[in-house]
Parts: structure tokens; C-alpha cells; sequence
């Protein structure tokens, strides 16, 4: 019986292990534990929380309209519905599209993908072969018969000065006119942090779209700022007639949203297409995203999160010149990793991990590819990340004299 009362009753089945630490509540930066230990948290929830945790504005947007409504069902309308979808296209420049909101990352990519299958008519779809896209549905499973997976490791030997052409046999092999569209995830890579090549991206687009596809845009994790653009598709010259967003506009609050080009509705609507669920265009929501996204612009976060973004990665750059225990450092604003070097037998990333946690700072772990990867919230202090720095460092000490 003492055994059965000691048995968590929560199914746990994300995969990642449990750390065996508590939190009761967090503010800021910092996730506060039961027992009152704090750690600044550079993963800001699984790269949510932009803003930081628990922020002061939108908990008075939350308390405020949970005395109203929360939800509504799709045969009404509310307030709330026209001022995030104004806002959100504001944001992806789309001022004539059309918006519609969500409860998670994943649903939104896979509608976002349904769209450009049934605007294109076409039966193919293509990825990166490194892309995470969605937990479920066409863009969860990408079978064969339905998705191509470019894998770009065969244009790592590319010259960089050398164009994407279409004579490379590479590209030669895609059937661009049969491809209905590319979704583009353009920087995390399934957690990996790794940035795709600018004219693989463009040329990939490029064939896509000039066959009469469309070009979706995977911005759930590095969306609203997180690279230091308002998107990550803005670090390639390409533009997507459909996007879709996540984490960072709920700070927290599961809300997402698809944005779509006017040209793209204007198909849409020709084909009698629906989409229905129960919390479609929440009104609670949309106001958590209305106040997200009008915060990130008056605290002018997009431009902080560049600015910060190349201290953080000086600072890992410097940090990498010291130990060469570390293989490569990656990032683009608050999106970044460090990868280490695979030696089993002199080196666990695992241990420097648990170094960190006694030093009260949460970064994200991936064994799968050895490496740590920092998405703190926008609002992170260069001391914070000074000091983090030092502790790896320390950690990385205590292997090399080991």
C-alpha cells in the first residue's frame, strides 16, 4: 500500500527525464522551487515564456477576462478575435490576410499544411529530413508517400561561393510540380539548433513556389523574436504565403495562431474548405496574444533579443576558445547551443548539466546530439548569462584536470 500512495498518477511520456526538482511557482527569469531554491531558467519553459514568467500585464489581461469569458465556441463572435488577428498579421506584414487561432504549436503547422495541400492541389510535400514540424497528423508522421525529406547534410561540401542550382543532382531529383508545399522550420531542427543554408533555403523556395506551391512557414519555435527578427524566415530572402505561430505568443497560455496571404484565402475560399474545434478563436486567447505581441514591440524585445543575443554568443565563442571539449557553437539572437565533442570515456555532458543545477541554473539538455541549448526568455540580463557562463566553465575545469 506505501508503495501504490508513492506512485505518481501522472502518465509521464514526453521522453525527457525528470530532475527530480519541484517548482512552485515562477517570476521573471527565475523558476522558483518548494523549497524556496530559485534558478534562472534558460530554457524559458520549453522556449515559451518570452517575456518571462508570470508577467505583470498579461496576468492582468488573464485575471481581467477570466471575470468575463474565456471561450466561446465558433457560432459568436468577440472583440477580442479582431484585435490579436490585427495584431499578428501587423506583425508577419500579411495586412490583408486572415488569421485564426489555435491552442498549440503542432495543430497549427499541421493546418497550416492541410491549407497548402488543398490550395495547391497538388499531392507532395517537402521538408528539411531534420525538420520537427508537428506531435501528430501528416506533418507528425510525414510518410513517404506524402512528404520528401531533404536531407541537407549533401550540401555541407558545397563551396559557399557555389549557387543552388538546379543542375545539382540534388535538387535535379525533386519533382518541383508535384510539390504542393515546403514547410520551412528555419532553425531549431527538431531541438538541434542548426540553421539551414541561406541559398539552399532560397533555392528550395524558390523551386516550390515557382511551380505553383506554397511555402509554410514553421515559426513556433522561432517566432516572435526569438532569433532576433520578428521571424526566422526573415533571415532568408523568401516569403511564405502561410505561418505558423506558437510557443512565444502565449508566453506560456496555449495559444497559436495561422496567418494567411491574401492570394492564398482568395484559392482557399474556392474550395469550400472547414476547420472546426472547440477552442478555435478563444476569446482569453486571443487577448494573451493581443498583449504579447503589443509588449514585445513597446519593450522594443525583437531588437534586444539581437543585441543580447550576440553578447550570449561571444561570450560561448570565448568560452569555446578556452575548452576544446566543445565542438561548435551556433545561434542567431536568443537561440543558441553549444555542442560538445562525443568521448564517452573522459567526458558527460550530463555531469556539467547536474554542475549547472547546483549552481541554480536550468539550460536545455539534449543528449541525442550532446549539446545544451539556451532559449531563455527575451528579457534575459547579460549578468545572468555572465554568470552561467562561468559556472560551464568551472564545470568543464573540474573535467579538464580531471
Amino acid at each position: 500500500m506505501k508503495e501504490e500512495a508513492s506512485m505518481s498518477h501522472v502518465l509521464r511520456c514526453s521522453g525527457y527525464d525528470l530532475i527530480g526538482i519541484e517548482i512552485a511557482r515562477a517570476k521573471g527569469c527565475k523558476l522558483i522551487c518548494s523549497d524556496g531554491r530559485e534558478l534562472v531558467d534558460f530554457e524559458a519553459g520549453v522556449w515559451c515564456a518570452a517575456l518571462g514568467h508570470n508577467h505583470p500585464r498579461l496576468q492582468q489581461i488573464i485575471c481581467a477576462n477570466l471575470e468575463r469569458i474565456s471561450h466561446i465556441g465558433y457560432r459568436v463572435t468577440n472583440a477580442h478575435q479582431e484585435q490579436a488577428a490585427a495584431e499578428v498579421l501587423r506583425a508577419v506584414e500579411f495586412d490583408d490576410g486572415q488569421c485564426v487561432f489555435l491552442s498549440s504549436g503542432s495543430e497549427a503547422v499541421e493546418l497550416g499544411v492541410q491549407i497548402a495541400l488543398r490550395v495547391s492541389k497538388k499531392s507532395l510535400l517537402l521538408t528539411l529530413a531534420e525538420s520537427y514540424l508537428s506531435a501528430y497528423g501528416s506533418a507528425g508522421r510525414r510518410p513517404p508517400s506524402e512528404w520528401i525529406l531533404f536531407d541537407r547534410a549533401v550540401c555541407e561540401d558545397c563551396p559557399p561561393e557555389q549557387e543552388c542550382s538546379r543542375q545539382c543532382p540534388h535538387l535535379a531529383s525533386i519533382p518541383f510540380d508535384r510539390i504542393g508545399a515546403m514547410v520551412l522550420e528555419p532553425g531549431s531542427s527538431s531541438g538541434l539548433v542548426r540553421f539551414p543554408q541561406k541559398k539552399l533555403i532560397e533555392a528550395l523556395c524558390e523551386g516550390v513556389q515557382g511551380h505553383g506551391g506554397l511555402l509554410v512557414a514553421n515559426e513556433i519555435t522561432t517566432g516572435i523574436g526569438r532569433t532576433g527578427m520578428w521571424f526566422g524566415y526573415q533571415h532568408y530572402q523568401v516569403q511564405p504565403d502561410i505561418i505558423a505561430i506558437g510557443k512565444g505568443l502565449g508566453n506560456g497560455y496555449p495559444v497559436s495562431a495561422v496567418a494567411v496571404r491574401r492570394a492564398t484565402l482568395g484559392a482557399l475560399e474556392r474550395t469550400n474548405f472547414h476547420y472546426a474545434q472547440s477552442h478555435q478563436n478563444d476569446p482569453l486567447g486571443c487577448a494573451v496574444a493581443t498583449e504579447v505581441i503589443r509588449i514585445i514591440r513597446e519593450e522594443g524585445l525583437v531588437e534586444r533579443s539581437a543585441e543580447v543575443g550576440r553578447f550570449f554568443r561571444q561570450a560561448l565563442e570565448e568560452l569555446s576558445a578556452r575548452h576544446e571539449v566543445i565542438r561548435e557553437i551556433r545561434g542567431r539572437g536568443l537561440l543558441l547551443a553549444a555542442e560538445f565533442r562525443q568521448d564517452a570515456e573522459t567526458f558527460a555532458l550530463r555531469d556539467v548539466f547536474n554542475r549547472l543545477l547546483s549552481k541554480d541554473f536550468l539550460v536545455g539538455y539534449k543528449p541525442a546530439g550532446n549539446l545544451f541549448r539556451f532559449l531563455p526568455p527575451l528579457t534575459i540580463q547579460e549578468t545572468d548569462i555572465a554568470r552561467m557562463i562561468e559556472a560551464i566553465g568551472d564545470a568543464l575545469a573540474v573535467n579538464d584536470s580531471s
